[in-house]
């Protein structure tokens, strides 16, 4: 099975299974040895993310005080390891920054940038003891959560269990792209991809109900989460060095590198534009009632198959 809803089973069944898988895949993740530790720590808090997603969606079906508590013990849970992941993003940030402009400028300049990110991320990694005492911890917090699925009651039938989630994290979405290019801060354009990105989680637990249709809205919604994800990257980048910036190099350098950086954070946002516009472009309802028409027909369809 994976992250996403089947036709034979219910909403409450599926989201339950759903739960369970991702749990269970993060408990191997911990388990497994051959994994290189950042790369784990970006598994496992991407798990934590798809569960936040599975309970936006479901979440005025569920017992408010249940949404409220599972959603935070996954934040708080993801938040813990945030340190090791952003430590890690940075130096790939640098490089990924350094790669798109190769043929418009000498590198070397930034040579004492990408020492001293490297160097910072050596640091958390070398702190064994406490990165494998915060795996531990997440690993306990995993099996507890894994305890408490089975006990979600989640309200209401097929899509009318999902239409109030659904409405709720598209119309956030929505206004958070409004807010994003009304005031154009590092926050508002976050703020805009943490929505994007449950509505994508939304789509990929949804996408079945008319496959070739909802493959390109995906598609489309996992551009978008990208450009917004890589300005975000490139935010913190820019705050980490120009709070310190004697670390990271000459006055000059520096500037410099702001500067491209800057020049990439608009390019990303101008490409992201078109593409909130197409995704974006109904109301909550409407959006909300044309999903229903496709489940609809996706629960008509599997009928059929019988005859």
């Amino acid at each position: 099975m994976s992250y996403r809803l089947n036709i034979e089973e219910s909403v409450e069944a599926g989201c339950k299974r759903i739960a369970h898988e991702q749990l269970d895949k993060t408990l191997d993740e911990l388990k497994n040895d051959e994994l290189d530790r950042h790369k784990t720590v970006h598994q496992v808090r991407k798990r934590c993310k798809k569960l936040r997603g599975l309970l936006r969606l479901i979440r005025l079906s569920l017992d408010d005080s249940v949404y409220k508590s599972e959603n935070a013990w996954y934040r708080d849970a993801a938040r813990s390891l945030s340190y090791v992941r952003d430590a890690h993003s940075l130096v790939e940030t640098n490089e990924d920054l350094l790669k798109h402009f190769k043929d418009q400028l000498q590198t070397e300049s930034f040579r004492s940038i990408k020492k001293q990110l490297v160097d910072r991320r050596v640091r958390v990694t070398d702190e064994e003891v406490g990165l494998a005492e915060e795996l531990e911890n997440f690993s306990q917090k995993m099996v507890e959560a894994k305890k408490r699925v089975d006990s979600w009651k989640i309200e209401g039938k097929g899509f009318d269990a999902m239409n109030s989630g659904l409405e709720k994290s598209y119309a956030r979405a929505r206004d958070a792209m409004e807010a994003a290019y009304k005031e154009p801060s590092a926050e508002n354009f976050h703020e805009w991809r943490k929505r994007t990105k449950y509505h994508w989680y939304h789509l990929r637990l949804l996408r079945r109900i008319w496959s070739p249709v909802m493959r390109v809205r995906l598609n489309a919604a996992k551009e978008l989460s990208d450009f917004l994800g890589d300005d975000h990257d490139l935010a913190v980048l820019r705050e980490t060095i120009t709070k310190e910036p004697d670390d990271y190099g000459s006055k000059r350098d520096i500037q410099a590198f702001v500067a491209l950086l800057d020049r990439r954070r608009e390019q990303l946002q101008i490409w992201a534009k078109p593409l909130g516009q197409r995704l974006f472009c109904e109301t909550s309802k409407e959006h909300s009632q044309r999903l229903r028409s496709y489940w609809n027909a996706w629960q008509l369809e599997s009928s059929q198959i019988s005859f």
